[in-house]
């Protein structure tokens, strides 16, 4: 009980990290589409963003994690033992990946580790979803049809996070290109276009995780 108390701890930390983590890169993105402030002064907001992205990046993985590890202590998922201990390791591996990313961040190298980095989320979304999907309809794996709503849903937001990701990549290049030869009106138009896009999809999200959090607390079914 001890451990799953610590775990459940851990869960409300990261849960924390990442919805703080999320509005906070939504206001400094606000900065950096802002066509009147200075190429330089806009990219100061970005790097606000990056390094304010990282500890949500964090948080997601940890909260994957824990809330599996903490299905299992429920008896809601059967995976245990040493599919937990090689769960733990990949999401070491993961963090450390995450972490390269964010050091190497506007480099080629960091776009290529990104992207890597977005393979494992591409792997993640359908598991998650078919996973969830699959316990509500046959009441396996997960016993719980809460925790299998709860795993769709989280699944489903890789598909909002991948989004929000790609935005951030072609940012990195739209500023290399501004930086260079300034402001540039078209380029300005496509930062304004996917802000737009942003904004809307960030209070789905929001809406989302907030969802997780009621069925992970309330359990209702």
């Amino acid at each position: 009980m001890f451990e799953h108390d610590v775990l459940r701890w851990l869960h409300v930390l990261a849960f924390g990290y990442w919805i703080g983590g999320e509005l906070g890169v939504f206001h400094a993105s606000h900065m950096v589409v802002n066509r009147n402030l200075e190429i330089d002064e806009r990219l100061r907001h970005m790097e606000v963003a990056y390094r304010i992205d990282i500890v949500h990046r964090f948080a997601i993985i940890f909260l994957l994690a824990l809330g599996l590890h903490m299905g299992f202590n429920l008896g809601i998922q059967p995976l245990g033992g040493l599919w937990l201990v090689a769960m733990w390791v990949l999401v070491a591996f993961w963090c450390l990946l995450t972490w390269m990313t964010f050091a190497k961040r506007g480099s080629d190298l960091g776009l290529k580790l990104t992207r890597l980095d977005d393979g494992i989320r591409y792997i993640l979304m359908p598991v998650l979803i078919g996973v969830g999907i699959w316990s509500l309809a046959f009441g396996e794996p997960f016993s719980a049809n809460w925790y299998a709503v709860k795993v769709l849903i989280f699944g489903s937001l890789f598909i909002i996070g991948l989004y929000m990701r790609k935005v951030m990549q072609r940012w990195i290049v739209f500023f290399r290109e501004m930086k260079i030869s300034g402001s540039q009106s078209d380029i300005e138009d496509l930062l304004e276009r996917d802000m737009k896009v942003a904004v809307r999809l960030a209070y789905v999200y929001w809406v989302a995780i907030a969802s997780v959090a009621f069925l992970g607390v309330t359990k209702p079914f």
